[in-house]
Formats: C-alpha cells, sequence, structure tokens
C-alpha cells in the first residue's frame, strides 16, 4: 500500500488522486494488479490501524493495491467536488455525513440502493443512513458517528487541585482560568473551530441558520447567536491557539500531546491520536461532556461523523464495492470503534464500546445532539470557511454585530442560491 500523508498544494493535482488507470506488475508473480484509491479524512483512523487494515484486505484480496491517502478537513469540499468532475476520480471517498447531499446533486456519486441489504443496512444508525439517502436513493454508506467532548489532561487538572469536572459554562470558565497558568494551556482552542461554536449558539438558542417561507436565511445576527460568539471568545482567550486557523493548524491532537495543554475539544478518538505523538500520555487523559448553562444538561453538540461514497468517475465500481463493504463490516467497525471511540454504523455493535470513558462522555452529550442545516447547500457553506472567517474577524477584534450580519448575508445568499 502506498500510504501517505498529502500536502494540500499536491491534493489539488488530481490527475494523480485516481491511483492510476495502468495496472502495475505484481511483486510476486508478475500478474497485474489493480490499484484503488481511498480517500480517508486525517483523524479518522490511526495509522497502525490503517496498516493493519491494509495487509490483511491485500491478503484477502489477491491482486489488489490499496492506496490510501489522507486528507485534511480544511478545504475538503473543493476537493471531493472536483474529484467528483474528474475523469480520474479516487475509488472512494470518506464524506461528512452532512455533505452528500451536495455531492449527490452534482451527478458524481454512485447510488448504492441496490447494495443495501447486502450491508445489512436494516441495522445502520439513523443519523448516518437518513442523510446519505437522497430521494430514496442511497448514496452514502455509514461509516461512524462522534460528537466532541472535553479531552483533559488528568495531571494537569491534579496539580492545579481540580478535582471534579466542570458542569456548568461558569465552572468551566473558572476551572480553565485557574490552569491557565505557569505555562500551562488551560485550553486549546483555535479560533476556527466551529463546530463547538454552533453548540454554544444552539445552548442559547440561537441557529446557524433558520428556514422561513420556503427561503433560508442565515442567524448568526441574532442576539442569542452572538451571545454564543461571545462565550466562545471568552473561553477561546484563556490558551494560545491561534485566531486564525482551526483545529487541524497544526493538528491539535499533536499539541496536547506536549503534556501543556489541559483541555481540547475533540471527539474521543483523538486520544489515539495524542498516543502515536506520544505513548507517554497513556493514563494521563480523562474525558468529560462540554458542559452546558446548567448542571442538570450538557453542552449542545453537532452529532455527526462520516459516511463511505463511490464516485461515478471510478474505472473499477466492483473492486470499490467491495472495499466499501469491508471497511462497512463488522470486523472493521469492531475495531475502528474500539481504537478510536467511535459509534459503529450498526445499532447491534453499539455493546463494543461498554465501560469506555470516552464514549460514556460522547453518550451523554449525544443526548444533546444537533445537527446542521439539512439542505444540500450547506456543503457550500462550508466548502467556503465564511464561518471561519467570520469567527477569526471577530476573534481579531472586528465589531461583533458587523461581521455577524456580514456572514448571515453569506449563508442566505449560498444557502437559496438556485432555489
Amino acid at each position: 500500500m502506498k500510504y501517505r500523508i498529502l500536502a494540500l498544494a499536491a491534493v489539488f493535482a488530481l490527475s494523480a488522486c485516481g491511483g492510476g488507470g495502468e495496472p502495475e506488475p505484481g511483486a510476486a508473480s508478475g500478474a497485474a494488479s489493480t490499484t484503488l484509491t481511498a480517500w480517508i479524512m486525517d483523524g479518522s483512523v490511526t495509522q497502525d490501524l490503517l496498516k493493519k487494515f491494509e495487509t490483511e484486505y491485500e491478503a484477502a484480496h489477491q491482486g489488489i493495491d490499496l492506496d490510501i491517502q489522507i486528507q485534511a478537513w480544511d478545504g475538503i469540499g473543493e476537493r471531493v467536488t472536483a474529484a467528483l468532475a474528474s475523469t480520474d476520480a479516487p475509488d472512494v471517498i470518506e464524506v461528512g455525513n452532512t455533505q452528500i447531499a451536495q455531492y449527490a446533486a452534482s451527478g458524481g456519486v454512485t447510488d448504492l440502493t441496490g447494495k443495501i441489504a447486502d450491508l445489512k443496512g436494516e441495522d445502520w444508525l439513523p443519523g448516518l443512513a437518513q442523510p446519505g439517502n437522497i430521494d430514496g436513493k442511497q448514496y452514502g454508506i455509514p461509516w461512524y458517528a462522534a460528537n466532541r467532548v472535553v479531552v483533559y489532561n488528568k495531571d494537569l487538572f491534579a496539580d492545579a487541585g481540580i478535582t471534579e469536572h466542570p458542569k456548568t459554562r461558569d465552572e468551566w470558565i473558572e476551572v480553565t482560568t485557574k490552569l491557565n497558568k505557569d505555562g500551562n494551556q488551560g485550553i486549546y482552542l483555535t479560533g476556527q473551530t466551529w463546530y463547538a461554536l454552533a453548540g454554544f449558539v444552539w445552548d442559547e438558542g440561537g441557529d446557524l441558520a433558520v428556514q422561513e417561507n420556503g427561503q433560508w436565511k442565515g442567524a448568526l445576527d441574532t442576539p442569542q447567536a452572538m451571545a454564543g460568539m461571545q462565550f466562545y471568545k471568552q473561553l477561546q482567550a484563556l490558551g494560545k491557539g491561534p485566531k486564525d486557523a482551526d483545529e487541524a493548524t497544526p493538528p491539535q491532537h499533536e499539541v496536547f500531546a506536549q503534556g501543556k495543554v489541559a483541555q481540547i475539544i475533540a471527539v474521543p478518538g483523538a486520544a489515539a491520536r495524542v498516543l502515536e505523538v506520544e505513548p507517554g500520555m497513556k493514563d494521563k487523559m480523562g474525558f468529560f461532556p462540554i458542559p452546558g448553562k446548567t448542571a442538570d444538561k450538557p453542552g449542545t453538540v453537532f452529532t455527526g461523523g462520516s459516511d463511505l461514497i463511490i464516485p461515478v468517475a471510478s474505472q473499477r465500481q466492483t473492486e470499490a464495492y467491495e472495499l466499501v463493504k469491508a471497511l462497512a463490516g463488522e470486523k472493521f467497525q469492531t475495531e475502528l470503534a474500539t481504537t478510536m471511540s467511535f459509534v459503529p454504523n450498526r445499532t447491534s455493535l453499539a455493546g463494543v464500546l461498554s465501560g469506555d470513558e470516552g464514549t460514556a462522555a460522547m453518550a451523554v452529550g449525544a443526548a444533546n445532539g444537533r445537527a446542521t442545516p439539512n439542505t444540500p447547500n450547506w456543503a457550500a457553506v462550508e466548502a467556503t470557511s465564511m464561518i471561519k472567517q467570520y469567527m477569526t474577524a471577530v476573534l481579531t477584534g472586528a465589531d461583533p454585530a458587523t461581521e455577524a450580519k456580514k456572514v448571515s448575508e453569506s449563508i442566505t445568499t449560498t444557502l437559496n442560491s438556485g432555489s
């Protein structure tokens, strides 16, 4: 397998993304092999688990050479859209479950409705299966579900004399302020972690966008949404996270692994990524739900996950489907869930994570979960990074009301485009 992490500049060279249409010589027998290219998102799977899967899959599928390419979330919308429109697309792509409607609308995603029974679709998580089903056709195959929690450094909490997790936002600010000293960061929160912002906005009774009389309207300029942004600004200031970048730049798990950050907001699976960087962090990480405004209710979280799609432009449809079937199958789902603390794609597999601290915290938050606006054009909002740019502007001193009005107008225009 040609396992590699792609630089963003290289990713745009789509002529290389399809893994090559020409067969490659088999190493042992001289027989031709077929290269299958899969785009997997950064943070979804550890390198060790991917390598294990690759070894086992190639052994079981003679003549298949896997080329798994790790993609950054930042800018992924444009890259996937370009790939779907190309003549040499990857064979399998992991996509966010909220993005499928836009990709399917392009006509570039293979309809897998006829494979639902073969993939045990009757057992899929509804939150993953439903976004992948557009107008009665199944384009996205559920892969995993997750929501964010607070991952914390137990040693730094103990050193600061903190023995209980904060249950409210006020307690969270108090605890984080106490942790933000002696060269440590109380929290590492970048300026563009917009899924966390969404939760704070929802907690305040606001929304990202609302539908009125059949039209969508950006809603980040409401008093409730602006209150959510104000809390984000207060929390973000209790650390040194860059105001003009998201959690992937640099990867926040790498920053946390250095041992000087008390908290990050991430899916529990981030802990596995931390251990790839610093094995010494084993047993030093804990988890708790994102605090809400009151102690009786956790903070609202975006409950999302990933699906797998097959581009129509893939020249290896049969082989691509077999790869999807393996990635979505019981064996790999169990390994993925236990390694990354993700919720597996099948309801019958829910028990594989019993007793896991990170998953327990995630489950508490999931009870107060929300989704982004249910419209095919929402992926276009994410692709343009307009919410991220709004956040950076406010955090660097721009007038909050002016910036909120500006981004709401942009969201309105984008969501109603073509309607």
